[in-house]
């Protein structure tokens, strides 16, 4: 089962598990667009957030950052009972997970891309979100097959609108080069020579003076 929530905007998800054994199959069947985030040093849930798609982290919201932040603190049997801590957030692809680690535990691929954010204790924030909670069972695996063949749908139709576009301007290239070309703009077969036009006007005009003297 996992539990979802609506951020206080109310223009994002939010998402974690009941307990580790479902946080591994989150950890394992997460999306590209999904944020983890943990409370640093402690025991919590993972919760998750789901970005819009081509979002990056600096494009989170602050007022989101702190739903977010708040709702791991909240679900954390220490943390809820501090005035603040920390929070670790980074995207999910940069989830490392190996087999010596136990249920919940991840690693970083990239440790440098993990950020860290101090959060005040905010109850009025987490009741709020609260309000939104649901429970569902999602097919996990097929949310994460269905969106990844999405993206290699879109990818697709990028490159070929990029092949269509590079096409294109190469076509125009082509026109531009053929209508500077001397041979499209002069024929030399169809010019006749000064010589040539000035023998044309001497041979007609002799043909004129015989004409009037016979």
């Amino acid at each position: 089962m996992v539990y979802f929530f609506q951020t206080t905007c109310g223009q994002y998800t939010i998402y974690m598990g009941r307990d580790k054994y479902e946080n591994e199959d989150l950890i394992k069947y997460g999306l590209p667009e999904d944020v983890w985030f943990h409370v640093d040093d402690l025991s919590s849930a993972h919760v998750y957030l789901r970005m819009k798609p081509n979002m990056t982290l600096d494009d989170i919201p602050e007022n989101v950052l702190l739903d977010c932040a708040s709702l791991v603190k909240a679900n954390s049997i220490v943390g809820c009972k501090q005035s603040s801590v920390y929070v670790v957030y980074t995207r999910w692809k940069n989830l490392k997970k190996t087999a010596d680690m136990v249920d919940g535990q991840v690693g970083f691929y990239r440790p440098d891309n993990v950020r860290r954010i101090k959060v005040e204790k905010n109850n009025s924030l987490v009741n709020k979100m609260n309000k939104t909670k649901r429970e569902d069972y999602p097919d996990l695996y097929q949310l994460q097959q269905d969106r990844l063949r999405e993206i290699q749908m879109e990818k697709k139709e990028q490159r070929r609108q990029l092949e269509k576009q590079k096409k294109m301007e190469e076509l125009k290239r082509k026109q531009e080069k053929e209508a500077k070309s001397y041979d499209r703009i002069m024929n030399v077969g169809d010019m006749k020579s000064n010589i040539e036009v000035e023998a044309t006007v001497d041979n007609t005009a002799a043909e004129a003076y015989e004409e009037d003297f016979f």
